[in-house]
């Protein structure tokens, strides 16, 4: 589904603050795989993501996603695969809207521009009946503006959203960093639960070790610019949680 073929990556090319972001990587996430990655900061984990989103353009090598070769598209090009949560809870939302609003952008994002949408009683409790999953009691608040909100209860309504148009990638940008623990918990569960419902391929980006013992299929440690460990289900399984902690020590 996502394979990224010896890709390179510099910032700073030819100046004093050069730094090889990337170097040489490969790799191949399959349809359905649900990816964790860890690694320290400046390891390459973000770079990585943002290749595979557009956000960043390799110097070298290939991305492809679906068999199609995405490597010199931007990241608009690339929304009808992908869709994206960030860090910031304020980002992929329209805060002056109501969630209502925003369920129906999301709903419209990869379509052509001629294509609407309408708010009718059908598509109201389509949304109500999608946000009662998180269990916060949002689904009757939805003409509330997502402005008003705290982050957890953003930050899962966005996870709700980019399911809502069609999609096959969804990229998971630290989304759980700038939450409250209960409030990650439900990030977390509810992305869980949408990788496995709708059978997407996944990454996560995360510092959090125990998210990333807990969560996904398989798990990959980066390190200067380059994939440490690429460990599979299998032996992910037989990891215990000290296991990663002792990777940092």
């Amino acid at each position: 589904m996502i394979q990224l073929s010896n890709v390179t990556k510099v910032f700073n090319k030819g100046k004093p603050a050069e730094i090889t972001a990337l170097n040489n990587v490969s790799v191949e996430i399959k349809t359905g795989e649900f990816v964790v990655i860890v690694g320290a900061n400046g390891s390459g984990k973000s770079t990585l993501l943002n290749l595979v989103a557009g956000s960043v353009i390799a110097d070298e090598g290939k991305v492809l996603i679906d068999d199609n070769d995405v490597t010199k598209l931007a990241d608009h090009r690339r929304s009808k695969w992908i869709a994206r949560v960030f860090q910031n809870p304020l980002s992929g939302t329209a805060p002056d809207l109501s969630i209502l609003d925003n369920f129906r952008l999301a709903a419209i994002r990869t379509k052509s521009k001629g294509l609407s949408i309408g708010i009718n009683a059908g598509f109201k409790n389509d949304v109500r009946t999608k946000i009662a999953t998180l269990g916060m009691g949002l689904e009757n608040k939805i003409e509330q503006p997502m402005g008003t909100l705290s982050g957890g209860q953003r930050q899962a309504l966005t996870l709700l959203m980019s399911v809502m148009d069609d999609c096959k990638v969804l990229l998971l940008d630290e989304p759980t960093a700038a939450l409250d623990p209960r409030s990650a918990g439900v990030v977390m569960q509810t992305a869980d639960k949408l990788v496995k419902d709708f059978a997407l391929t996944s990454i996560l980006i995360t510092h959090n070790l125990k998210d990333a013992y807990n969560y996904g299929t398989r798990i990959i440690q980066m390190g200067e610019g380059q994939i440490l460990k690429d460990i599979p289900q299998s032996q992910k399984l037989q990891l215990k949680q000290n296991d990663l902690f002792d990777w940092f020590s």
